[in-house]
């Protein structure tokens, strides 16, 4: 007997950073995409389409705006996936999302509820990390590295020379976890120019600034955790309806549901495991054929390019749905 091939997708989810005016302008077809707008206008209190839309690009790159555009346009691809290809969503195993993505994946996979509950999250949380990165300037770092690069070095005579130049408990550490030769520096600023100055010591073969207001994912964001973790003791989890990968620890969580709260709240001030959680995700029994197709939803192909070099069978496999 001839059994039906069952089609395997992840769904991936997109971070702050990835964000560009005009973001949206493929999804507005879509029949809900419009509604989650129009929801998001009445939570927000602004109009976040036209943010998407038409900029400007400097209120759209800042933290309390951009969370909840790349949150929102990357469930609106989601929904866009649903009609080109609902196969991808019945069929999905297994979700991530990065940094403000992991609540998209939340959503996805059924933790939260969009509309009472991760939207109203989002805002919360990008308002706390907003308030947190005007409290001392800093900054996130892309770095590529050649093969002998000291980057946790790096990172620690930074933080020495910020000590001398008189910057109280100085921060500098990887905040995300990109892939082999690549990772993101955050901290104070101060520290980053360090480095920036000194890259070539420290085997850094370039580097490039983000487009965001603060040092994420580095113990700066504690004070914005703090008010997230009040926000969620008001919200319900449901148990994840498919396997769920965290930033935290770039493993599949198994725990009960209530325990993800904690998780939500550590990814704020921990670093991002992307890369771990990548090799986690494609990890392949020799026992399965098959290999699962999988679906970059959100703004930017910044996850593809990513997954071409951690796993390139996976990288193949991989569309981006266009926002």
């Amino acid at each position: 007997m001839v059994q039906a091939m069952i089609i395997m997708s992840y769904i991936l989810g997109m971070w702050q950073g990835s964000q560009f005016v005009g973001m949206g302008k493929h999804l507005l077809e879509i029949p809900r995409v419009e509604e989650m707008f129009r929801v998001a206008k009445t939570i927000l209190g602004y109009d976040l389409m036209d943010k998407c839309l038409h900029g400007p690009s400097k209120e759209l790159n800042s933290t309390e705006i951009c969370q909840p555009a790349v949150f929102v346009t990357s469930l609106a691809a989601v929904e866009k996936l649903r009609e080109i290809n609902p196969n991808a969503i019945n069929h999905c195993v297994a979700t991530a999302g990065f940094s403000v993505g992991e609540i998209t994946a939340l959503v996805f996979a059924g933790v939260l509820k969009f509309e009472d509950a991760a939207l109203r999250l989002v805002n919360v949380r990008a308002k706390a990390m907003q308030a947190a990165s005007e409290m001392v300037p800093s900054g996130m770092m892309t770095v590529f590295l050649r093969p002998d690069a000291r980057i946790k070095f790096a990172c620690q005579a930074a933080a020495k020379w910020c000590e001398k130049q008189g910057v109280e408990m100085p921060v500098c550490g990887v905040g995300n976890y990109l892939f082999a030769g690549c990772k993101v520096i955050s901290g104070h600023m101060e520290a980053l120019k360090f480095i920036e100055t000194h890259a070539k010591d420290f085997g850094i073969k370039k580097y490039k600034y983000l487009p965001v207001s603060g040092g994420f994912h580095t113990e700066l964001m504690k004070p914005a955790a703090q008010v997230v973790e009040k926000a969620l003791n008001s919200v319900n989890f449901s148990q994840p309806r498919v396997q769920l990968y965290l930033n935290t620890t770039g493993h599949r969580y198994r725990g009960p549901a209530e325990k993800l709260k904690d998780a939500i709240v550590r990814q704020i001030y921990r670093p991002v495991l992307w890369e771990q959680s990548l090799h986690q995700l494609y990890s392949r029994s020799p026992q399965i054929e098959e290999f699962p197709s999988t679906y970059e939803c959100g703004p930017g192909t910044q996850l593809k390019s990513m997954l071409k070099v951690i796993n390139g069978k996976a990288g193949k496999q991989c569309t981006s749905i266009s926002v």
